[in-house]
């Protein structure tokens, strides 16, 4: 019986491909669409597990500490991601306010839970219990885990407030900053690399 575990298939075009090893910085691309195959990741299994509880604890900062804090003639109002998600929830467009928690709150704490759970059975080089399930929801939580868009559009308000009102970015704000950053890091497509590990 012949052995497909050398092999990797393009998500876009199907195309399949022998794997090769990368040095640092290198890349493999899709000869037929462009698309990218195989990354460089260069994370062993520790420095991504230190990574992702470093991400967990940003998670906590990013969502109950304030993101922004405004202040207008001696009022001081200051607002986390939840109360973002909770205004947004009592306006006429309550399904933005469900899309914004599930991509910004819920989305990227399940994927450090996951890779949490799965990076510390790797640790001792075993695979995690569902191992297959964890992984397959890791892949589908990647798209919903929009942090860089909620990070966006703090720093737009941040920026169009600023002409009208006091306004100082809270820790919540750089919390996110460096969380999108390694969210990015640890749980990009980099990830399918532990099915091969493990």
């Amino acid at each position: 019986m012949a052995t497909t575990a050398p092999l990797i298939i393009c998500e876009h075009c199907d195309c399949v491909y022998e794997k090769v090893s990368l040095a640092k910085h290198q890349k493999t691309l899709c000869l037929r669409c462009g698309a990218p195959l195989q990354r460089y990741n260069g994370l062993t299994v520790e420095q991504r597990l230190a990574l992702t509880l470093t991400a967990a604890m940003l998670w906590l900062f990013a969502n109950f500490y304030p993101v922004m804090s405004i202040s207008l003639q001696g009022l001081h109002n200051s607002a986390t991601l939840w109360d973002s998600v909770l205004a947004l929830s009592l306006g006429p467009i309550t399904f933005i306010a469900l899309v914004a928690a599930i991509s910004i709150i819920l989305a990227p704490i399940f994927q450090l839970l996951l890779l949490t759970w799965v990076l510390s059975f790797a640790l001792g080089a075993r695979r995690a219990p569902a191992f297959k399930l964890c992984m397959r929801g890791l892949e589908s939580l990647r798209p919903w885990s929009m942090l860089e868009v909620g990070l966006l559009g703090a720093m737009v308000a941040v920026f169009k407030l600023a002409g009208m009102l006091d306004v100082l970015p809270g820790i919540g704000l750089f919390a996110l900053a460096v969380l999108s950053l390694l969210i990015i890091r640890i749980a990009g497509r980099d990830i399918r690399d532990l099915w091969d590990t493990l």
